[in-house]
């Protein structure tokens, strides 16, 4: 009631502050980075379970998440649907109890039933509180592993094309496709961070680039001689029918008492993945890096989630969840950016540097819902046709997209980096240089550790139990780490996952200060680094935000809404300590600050 009660003044805000350009290419490109790795997903689940999931149900998996969670959740950036955890939880189930000859649709149907009844336990109980207790570590582990599935689920679509012979025509035009996506797609993200170009035309290439590339190499595939070329595409079935052919509604009274109660540890399971993916997701989507304005709902919306887990299974679907990494990039095309020049030039060079900052994010949910309906209408007679059209070596290239852009910003992508890197290339003022060489070298390899412990299991029969591998890194972090590491190396290394505005649904974070009484915490990331002056790129003097929109009354707890809250980089997040400050606090050291040192952002009109 509490999650209620703090995010209902902000409803109607949730809808009108979507009357902004950010929200259009947010729904295009989460439309497409949500709808064809679901397609792929849906497709190793058609194969590995006898045809019981197809492209259908898994659309419908993802519009049902998307129309509840946009219309009445809690945290509407958080984008779901089916994920790749979901889908091996789904065919390794079907592998352990169809050799029994237990129905598989009414077993599921039980799984779900149970895991929406704990899920609604786990709300009432406030049980989401737990996540205080988790820090970049686990989630920096869980989204290398997640990252990695991706760029691997890119190689298994190549080299099922191979299947027919080494010799196949069909191979080569599907590397071919797959590495054109690649490397176009990720261009238009590089170009879109770089100087190149006019300004507008590097915005439009960021926004609508990947979508572009996509539509593009579908029809390339098409041209010419590459027509006769037979290459895997997506098998689907009638509009707005199943799979199988079945009805809508499964039959789980079909099935023996016995088989009900074996149903109960699968559910748990299910439940502890469902706990800590979807909060995990939510929990990115809302990370420090984002200046975001409006409170999160964790305990509702894992209410909301047992709901959803409830009508998959009456219906059959694939239960869908919090999605990493769509949910966090989600958040970031909805970021409001401007270019800024560094007060402290460059180390190196001497020169001033530039770096991008986010002013605001565009908080609403009109982009998490329309994506869902395009999505419902891609269940229709024509659209179906044209994803049947789709080679899934363009899947492949997307999906190596996603895995390089979430391992681009990964902490222990970042943290690999920093040991790998020459020394004399590294700068002096890097946070890691105060940490003694072998703890980062210790939590670098504890990290890879977990990822590795998390990746083996999946390659099993034991798949369905990797979420307790995943949950027991949390304890270990908390209690285990302080005795081998200093609480200032592990400030260093590690950092609170979200805000303190964002944690307070869930009791503030463990070890940090407890909120003021003010109740409206903010971020100040790398603030002394990314203190500067606003420019104009072409004529180089003090300008508006870079893609400014106007503010259309987003309300907030506290302050008029006008700070520039500078942020570091989403690109270069690592772990580097945020201290946590009230908007009032922070606006009294920004007015002092201001009389003895030039430069510093100036507030928007």
């Amino acid at each position: 009631m509490m999650d209620l009660r703090a995010r209902a003044p902000y409803y109607w805000s949730d809808w009108t502050d979507a009357w902004d350009y950010r929200v259009i290419p947010a729904t295009v490109y989460i439309f497409f980075a949500n709808l064809l790795p679901a397609l792929a997903f849906s497709f190793d689940m058609y194969v590995r379970t006898d045809r019981s999931y197809g492209v259908n149900e898994t659309l419908l998996a993802s519009v049902l998440g998307s129309a509840v969670f946009s219309i009445i959740g809690g945290q509407p950036l958080c984008i779901v649907g089916v994920t790749g955890p979901i889908t091996v939880f789904n065919y390794t189930v079907y592998d352990i109890i169809t050799p029994h000859g237990i129905p598989f649709f009414p077993f599921m149907a039980w799984i779900c039933i149970w895991s929406a009844i704990m899920h609604w336990i786990l709300a009432i109980t406030n049980a989401c509180n737990g996540l205080k207790y988790v820090t970049r570590f686990s989630c920096d582990i869980f989204g290398f592993y997640v990252a990695l599935i991706y760029i691997q689920k890119g190689v298994q679509v190549i080299t099922d094309q191979y299947e027919t012979g080494p010799a196949d025509p069909a191979a080569y035009l599907s590397i071919a496709i797959a590495t054109f996506v690649t490397v176009f797609g990720y261009m238009c993200t590089l170009i879109g961070r770089s100087s190149l170009l006019w300004r507008f035309l590097r915005v439009f290439i960021n926004d609508y680039g990947t979508p572009l590339t996509i539509v593009f190499f579908t029809g390339f595939s098409h041209i010419g001689h590459m027509r006769a070329v037979e290459l895997l595409k997506l098998p689907t079935s009638g509009a707005f029918d199943t799979t199988p052919g079945r009805g809508w509604f499964v039959h789980f009274w079909d099935i023996s008492v016995g088989q009900v109660f074996l149903a109960i540890p699968f559910a748990i399971l299910l439940t502890i993945l469902f706990y800590f993916d979807h909060n995990v997701s939510s929990l990115i989507a809302q990370g420090s890096e984002f200046p975001l304005r409006k409170p999160a709902a964790f305990h509702w919306d894992i209410l909301l989630l047992g709901l959803t887990t409830f009508i998959s299974g009456i219906l059959g679907l694939p239960a869908p969840n919090g999605l990493i990494p769509q949910a966090p990039f989600h958040t970031a095309a909805l970021c409001v950016t401007k270019q800024v020049i560094d007060e402290k030039p460059d180390p190196i060079t001497g020169e001033e540097r530039k770096t991008t900052v986010i002013t605001h994010v565009v908080e609403q949910r009109v982009s998490n819902l329309a994506q869902g309906l395009l999505t419902l209408v891609c269940m229709s007679g024509p659209l179906l046709t044209v994803l049947g059209l789709i080679p899934q070596a363009v899947l492949a290239g997307l999906f190596w997209v996603m895995g390089l852009s979430a391992l681009e910003g990964n902490g222990l992508t970042l943290k690999l980096i920093y040991l790998l890197r020459d020394r004399s290339l590294t700068l002096p003022s890097d946070p890691l240089n105060k940490c003694r060489k072998t703890a980062v070298y210790a939590f670098v390899g504890l990290m890879l550790l977990g990822f590795a412990g998390t990746f083996a299991i999946t390659q099993t029969i034991a798949a369905i139990g990797f979420p307790v591998i995943i949950m027991a890194l949390i304890p270990v972090r908390t209690w285990i780490f302080p005795r081998w590491f200093t609480s200032d190396e592990l400030a260093i290394l590690d950092a609170p996952t979200a805000s303190a505005f964002t944690m307070e649904s869930v009791g503030g974070t463990h070890g940090q200060p407890e909120p003021t009484k003010s109740g409206n915490l903010r971020v100040e990331a790398d603030r002394e680094r990314g203190r500067g002056r606003e420019v104009d790129e072409e004529q180089g003097k003090a300008s508006d935000d870079d893609n400014r929109m106007p503010d259309h009354g987003s309300a907030i707890a506290e302050g008029d809404g006008h700070e520039s809250h500078v942020l570091q980089p989403i690109a270069s997040r690592q772990g580097i300590t945020r201290r946590m400050s009230t908007l009032r606090d922070e606006r009294q050291r920004r007015n002092s600050g201001s009389r003895g040192r030039r430069g510093s952002i100036e507030r928007r009109p």
